[in-house]
């Protein structure tokens, strides 16, 4: 009994209906979201919602009947399980803010289609390096904050009148919102601050940023090479099954061989 519902969650037809489950709750959530349909429809909204929220419990419970404690080994099941329990706490009903974490459920997707896990490992392997990158980039801001603000602290705007307020101006530089209008005002007391503000784009937005993408590319890059690896059997291995079939082959004639001496 264990093996058929086993096949049967396991199976791309049900993983396919999860998904289709999973789309059809995210789109009743969004729509509790509209006023208008909250106000005529809002009944029927909220009764997908609860039937989505049904299957998801059924889901799990079959597939906790069928991997037993193989399924608290599985990181992505300890994910789905984490996201449904909220979604069935007696309080997420009553408070905004835990209803509002119903959404998550969306993520759900992560653990059912392979391509979005794979670029979630590649995110996860990435860590240590974007971590790096990072202190990079606060280095970089705060030694840019503290001249910043000795350079243009009395500059109109309050930009840079303090550490915080130069960090937070330079991070909205490097995401290059609206810097040019920064950089101008500037200038309107300071004329060869756009030394400084070239300087420091070149320097972080081109630089400094472009690490993190190409960190994730070359995550991305190792993340595949290894699945494709792992689906590949190595060449060795296949030259030593070659080499066994041919002993196979040549034994099996020598049988023949002292088959026919014997008879």
């Amino acid at each position: 009994m264990r093996s058929r519902v086993r096949g049967l969650v396991d199976s791309t037809r049900f993983q396919q209906l999860i998904v289709a489950v999973i789309v059809v709750n995210a789109i009743a959530l969004g729509l509790q979201t509209v006023p208008a349909i909250e106000r005529e429809y809002g009944s029927i909204v909220d009764t997908v919602d609860q039937w989505a929220l049904g299957v998801f419990v059924i889901e799990l419970a079959l597939r906790l009947y069928a991997h037993g404690r193989e399924f608290f080994r599985d990181p992505w099941s300890c994910f789905d399980l984490l996201i449904v329990l909220i979604s069935l706490a007696p309080f997420a009903h009553g408070s905004s803010v835990l209803r509002a974490l119903r959404i998550i459920r969306v993520l759900r997707l992560l653990s059912v289609l392979p391509n979005l896990r794979r670029v979630v490992a590649a995110l996860l392997s990435a860590v240590p390096a974007v971590l790096s990158i990072v202190a990079v980039l606060t280095l970089l801001l705060y030694v840019a904050g503290v001249m910043a603000t000795n350079l243009y602290g009395t500059a109109p705007g309050g930009y840079f009148s303090d550490l915080g307020a130069s960090m937070l101006t330079l991070f909205q530089i490097i995401t290059g919102d609206a810097w040019s209008d920064v950089m101008r005002e500037v200038m309107t007391e300071y004329p060869l601050a756009w030394i400084f503000f070239v300087g420091f784009v070149l320097l972080g937005t081109f630089t400094v940023l472009n690490l993190f993408i190409a960190t994730m590319v070359s995550a991305m890059e190792s993340q595949i090479a290894a699945e494709h690896k792992a689906t590949i059997p190595e060449p060795r291995a296949a030259e030593d099954e070659q080499a066994v079939l041919l002993e196979l082959r040549a034994l099996r004639a020598e049988i023949r061989e002292l088959r026919k001496a014997r008879d």
